[in-house]
């Protein structure tokens, strides 16, 4: 990061020190809050602000209008500046600053969008595209079977040691201690993810007491990093014009559950929900779906 004055970096390293240290954040959350705070310091080497304490709401202003300049959705500005008012909150309560001018700067509504799902074809076209006679493809081919199977986060996928894995009884474990969820395969993912251990993963692992069950080419675990460049690879090979992320294998997973019967408790269990309410959007993705085809299908409406 550009350092604009040295003042102001330290305090922003303790800020992050305190995430990391004491609230005991996730490196995925460190890792946001600092590409977030970046943007901060680069607009502030620009308007050539040197010193919290001399922020202004005014200079709060002209910075959520830079980051739209960037061609940030309102959704990263509305990060951004949530990052910046909890920078905010840590310098206050150290004495740093008297008061949060991003307190007063409000986030822009955003539009509630529901989650993205791919069809039941997009799917298959999609779990088709690796190429299952080389070893980078048998691995592809199980982890996307994987994540379509069960819906699990790809963090949760990428955490799975191979001892995670009961290939005999058709299940694998996530999670740990209270969180630990037991998830169950069907036979086309089962017998992708045995051709992947069986055959492919003893020539990818780096160290014969590797613990990871995917790793990548270096041998060493898949990170959620490289598995969302093989899976936008693999999207753009299947011409599939929708914004997919790994969770959109999760959010298709229980849509599909939903649409063929099954019950919203048990999607709840599988996807490791402490809240029916996390599920039940998904339900209602569903009922607008219903209601869009038949306002569309129907003679008389």
């Amino acid at each position: 990061m550009e350092v604009v004055k040295d003042k102001m970096t330290s305090q922003y390293t303790e800020y992050i020190n305190y995430l990391r240290d004491v609230k005991k954040s996730s490196d995925n959350t460190l890792q946001a809050y600092v590409r977030d705070l970046k943007k901060f310091f680069d607009y502030a080497s620009v308007a050539k602000i040197d010193d919290f304490s001399s922020l202004t709401v005014d200079d709060v202003a002209d910075y959520k209008q830079y980051l739209g300049n960037l061609g940030l959705s309102p959704a990263s500005v509305s990060r951004s500046l949530s990052a910046l008012r909890s920078l905010f909150q840590f310098l206050i309560s150290n004495g740093v600053v008297e008061h949060n001018p991003a307190r007063e700067i409000p986030n822009d509504k955003l539009e509630k969008k529901g989650p993205q799902v791919l069809t039941s074809k997009e799917i298959e076209l999609l779990l088709a595209q690796p190429n299952v006679s080389d070893i980078k493809g048998k691995r592809d081919k199980a982890m996307l079977e994987l994540l379509y199977a069960t819906g699990i986060k790809v963090t949760e996928l990428v955490s799975l040691n191979i001892d995670d894995v009961n290939l005999q009884l058709a299940f694998i474990r996530c999670g740990n201690g209270e969180k630990e969820r037991f998830v169950s395969l069907y036979p086309i993912a089962l017998r992708a993810l045995s051709v992947y251990i069986e055959s492919s993963r003893k020539l990818l692992v780096l160290h014969p007491d590797e613990k990871a069950l995917f790793v990548n080419v270096q041998g060493e675990r898949m990170t959620r990093q490289g598995f969302w460049k093989i899976l936008k690879s693999y999207a753009e090979s299947a011409k599939i014009q929708k914004d997919i992320t790994p969770h959109t294998l999760r959010h298709s997973f229980a849509a599909h559950l939903l649409e063929n019967g099954a019950d919203i408790h048990d999607i709840q269990e599988i996807l490791g929900h402490s809240d029916i309410s996390s599920t039940m959007r998904y339900a209602q993705l569903i009922k607008n779906k219903l209601n869009s085809g038949y306002i569309k299908f129907h003679p008389r409406a």
